[in-house]
């Protein structure tokens, strides 16, 4: 997304910003500019915009508004504004323009933005804009595409700075003056041997505090840490968390270095990951559209798989129901509280599930940790089983006049339930990881059904053998 992702331009001036309250008056402001065909006044104001909110503005209008203000824009700026849309409105742009725009667009983006547009079209467009790119641009997204997705090495741009190290400091600036405007960022600079192996880093403050003939290898870090291009895009979050960088290298096999990620990718790649684990665990099927603007059809197919097999799975609790229908007619004050229960259940292995596929996540949970797990929720799930037994208890001999043997029946339910879904609720997820499975899966409503299911068979058996039914 331009220098150091925030584009080239907020290095040259300070821009006005549109927060959100004033986004509309602006998006009339310039819709009226485009109606009475002041295109200079309006070329004028997009001009002392950031791009982002460039980018925001044309998404509020009409296809053929946006479309007439993106011609507007110098064609600079426009790569810049185009590398923030959404990616439906980039393939309504880039179908729209002509072959030589269109070329001179992908040409101006960076390669793994270039790369995220192509993923997303049709092949044949695909192959005309690749065509029509220069030599350079095709053969960096080449690259890009020839990794497994949500790669390290699918989401890196090859746009960096690379220095040898035997160059003097003044000879590395003039190096960053001439390639440093296509670089996706200049505050990291690495240095490389012949063999383009990775044996450094310098930090462009560095570079500025030190004498000009100083050399590059007399400067630099050697103690460079780096990701390879085959690691999984959440690891590589994890890398950035770990160590607070702002951009890391990335290196094949050989330790040769192909690409660099910077902390922009990985604010996107923390989005996506945290969306998809919502909607799992929320049983939908994971996807990359913004809910306006994904259609019914789409939704129900993401919807209704999940729905189907939780389905097919609540009816071992209508059969545990039906095999104690003689108890439950024999003491139908038991039935009432059911949901009760089952509610409870699903709820308390919820709150394990969310807490353990967060450390999970966040790598603060291994798998081998699970003993230390189980033991802790059983602690957690005895003292909150003891707390909902006192008060349930107190309800229920209270307020519903319950007899005291149905009441202790409720309760001792009540704590053994809480005790399987929160050992449930942990287990679960960590299964689901060790076994190569995403821990979101293992969410509420997988985690409910089971629970429901167990917890009437706990109830159903309590019942028949302390009252006798």
């Amino acid at each position: 997304m331009g220098i150091s992702g925030i584009g080239a331009r907020g290095y040259l001036a300070a821009e006005r910003t549109v927060n959100s309250m004033d986004l509309e008056n602006k998006v009339e402001e310039l819709r009226e500019l485009l109606d009475t065909k002041q295109y200079t006044g309006l070329r004028q104001e997009l001009m002392e915009l950031n791009e982002a909110d460039i980018a925001a503005i044309m998404e509020e209008m009409e296809d053929k508004e946006m479309l007439k203000i993106f011609r507007i824009l110098p064609k600079d700026l426009a790569a810049d504004v185009f590398s923030y849309m959404e990616v439906e409105n980039q393939q309504f742009i880039i179908t729209s323009l002509s072959e030589r725009d269109a070329a001179n667009i992908i040409d101006n983006l960076m390669a793994d933005d270039a790369t995220d547009l192509l993923e997303e079209m049709p092949a044949n467009v695909v192959k005309k804009l690749l065509s029509l790119a220069s030599p350079e641009t095709r053969r960096d997204i080449n690259q890009l595409l020839r990794y497994p997705e949500d790669s390290a090495g699918s989401i890196m741009t090859v746009e960096f700075v690379d220095l040898k190290e035997n160059l003097t400091v003044a000879n590395a600036i003039e190096r960053i003056r001439n390639v440093g405007v296509d670089s996706e960022t200049i505050n990291i600079c690495y240095v490389l041997d012949s063999r383009r192996t990775l044996i450094g880093t310098v930090a462009l403050r560095y570079l500025l505090l030190s004498d000009a003939d100083e050399i590059i290898g007399d400067i630099m870090n050697e103690n460079v840490i780096s990701i390879n291009t085959m690691m999984d895009q959440e690891e590589v979050a994890r890398q950035f968390q770990k160590y607070d960088f702002t951009a890391m290298p990335v290196v094949d096999q050989e330790n040769r270095l192909v690409g660099i990620i910077t902390v922009d990718d990985i604010v996107d790649i923390l989005t996506q990951e945290a969306t998809e684990d919502i909607e799992m665990m929320a049983a939908i099927l994971p996807t990359d559209k913004p809910y306006m603007k994904t259609g019914v059809w789409e939704t129900w197919m993401k919807r209704i798989p999940w729905l189907l097999l939780l389905m097919v799975s609540s009816t071992f609790t209508e059969r545990i129901i039906s095999s104690a229908e003689d108890a439950l007619s024999a003491c139908v004050v038991l039935t009432a509280y059911i949901p009760m229960l089952m509610g409870t259940g699903g709820n308390a292995g919820g709150q394990s599930s969310g807490t353990i596929i967060r450390g999970l996540s966040l790598n603060e949970i291994e798998f081998k940790d699970m003993f230390k797990v189980i033991w802790k929720e059983i602690r957690v799930a005895f003292l909150c089983g003891l707390s909902l037994f006192v008060v349930c208890f107190a309800k229920l001999m209270l307020f519903d006049k319950v007899g005291m043997s149905i009441a202790v029946v409720i309760c001792i339910t009540l704590v053994c339930t809480l005790l399987i879904a929160k050992t449930v609720g942990s287990v679960l997820p960590m299964l689901a990881q060790k076994i190569g499975l995403d821990p979101a899966v293992m969410a509420s409503p997988f985690i409910t059904t089971i629970v429901d299911a167990l917890s009437l068979i706990i109830y159903f058996n309590v019942a028949m053998n302390l009252l006798g039914l």
